[in-house]
């Protein structure tokens, strides 16, 4: 099956190193080894292509403009171009990584009856409004609504994300599945004999909790090595932080993501500090770092939001979130007893092995349009 997958955000770099960008990859990873042919139409490429996908066909669309408004007509004019693109040689499926003004799922349909999955993982719309500027904020509802009436099946990434898209659209066609990790690329490794290591991984910005994180390693009882594995417009006030609090943290900066397995080796207590954003249903977010954390075989920290109290059930130590020193306390509780971090890291392994690859996830969204491998046409 040819399968176009779009992705006309223009704050992703389809090769990039932002949970984004792995996202992509893996699922593309995913459709190629279920023998499925794909060709990736996107606005940004990125240049940390993994070795194992440089052989993806990649059409580019740039995205320009030097104010919001412009910005956003070009996304518009960006989808018209793959559109018709796709209109002139149709492939059998369009997976759409939902962003904020494209319209190709729709547009392609609409010509060639080509059935489509839209991908949503964030209340984008919200966060355009939230965090950055929405200009034209009609044309983006029209643009989400166009495309979840025609897609065959709309898949989210989490519950919070799904009643996002049915209170804004009224769909009924709505998946919840939840993200991945592929457990061949990230495996268990022996903790570094002469220091417990405690390590965190993702963009440094202030909704991921590493402030939270930095000020726990100050109140901390017993010694452990922060290790903070990402990059982000947040680390040189974290970087001070840390100098400030006497906190020696290890800041290893960006990595490609085939590098993050080697980053995470050696550690012996994986964190996810997320802080209080406000309710629950700002908390809609699948974290890629936890399912790596769990197929690295890690007990994990983390705090009580989202996904988190199901995902660490069993394997890991819960906190409330915004509270620096109970993450500490938490922290310390795993370092003191390494009995429990082995057999709390077995049993996440043994989950994410069994439940979380990104193989059953991309089964999973295929089934919900009744496709399975590539030899079903």
């Amino acid at each position: 099956m040819r399968v176009a997958y779009v992705c006309l955000d223009p704050g992703i770099p389809v090769f990039g190193t932002k949970g984004a960008s792995v996202h992509i990859q893996a699922m593309v990873r995913e459709l190629l080894k279920l023998g499925h042919q794909v060709e990736i139409h996107a606005c940004r490429i990125g240049d940390a292509v993994p070795g194992d996908l440089t052989d993806v066909p990649v059409q580019v669309v740039p995205v320009v403009g030097t104010d919001p408004a412009q910005r956003e007509a070009a996304q518009v004019e960006a989808s018209q171009i793959v559109a018709h693109r796709l209109m002139e040689n149709p492939p059998d499926l369009v997976y759409e990584r939902y962003s904020l003004f494209s319209t190709v799922l729709a547009q392609v349909n609409s010509v060639t009856g080509c059935p489509g999955v839209l991908e949503v993982n964030s209340p984008l719309i919200t966060e355009q409004l939230d965090h950055r500027t929405l200009v034209d904020v009609a044309g983006a509802h029209v643009a989400l609504r166009t495309q979840v009436d025609v897609a065959a099946s709309v898949v989210c990434v989490s519950d919070q994300v799904s009643d996002w898209v049915r209170g804004v659209t009224g769909c009924t066609r709505v998946h919840t599945i939840s993200n991945g990790v592929d457990p061949a690329r990230f495996f268990p490794h022996p903790e570094d004999p002469s220091t417990a290591v405690v390590t965190f991984i993702g963009t440094l910005k202030p909704w991921h909790g590493v402030h939270d994180l930095v000020r726990a390693a100050a109140c901390a009882r017993t010694d452990w090595q922060l290790r903070i594995i990402g990059d982000g417009p947040c680390r040189a006030e974290l970087q001070e932080l840390a100098d400030g609090l006497g906190i020696d943290a290890d800041f290893r900066g960006a990595v490609a993501p085939w590098e993050v397995p080697g980053h995470l080796a050696g550690s012996a207590v994986a964190v996810a500090p997320y802080p209080d954003l406000g309710g629950e249903q700002n908390q809609y977010f699948s974290p890629l770092k936890v399912f790596e954390y769990l197929a690295a075989g890690l007990p994990v920290v983390g705090t009580r939001v989202g996904q988190l109290p199901e995902l660490l059930d069993g394997v890991g130590l819960l906190v409330n979130p915004s509270d620096p020193s109970g993450l500490a306390a938490a922290i310390d509780e795993l370092v003191l007893d390494p009995g429990r971090r082995a057999r709390m890291g077995e049993q996440a392994r043994s989950r994410a092995v069994q439940e979380h690859g990104w193989d059953r996830v991309a089964a999973r969204i295929l089934g919900t349009v009744g496709v399975s491998d590539g030899a079903q046409e």
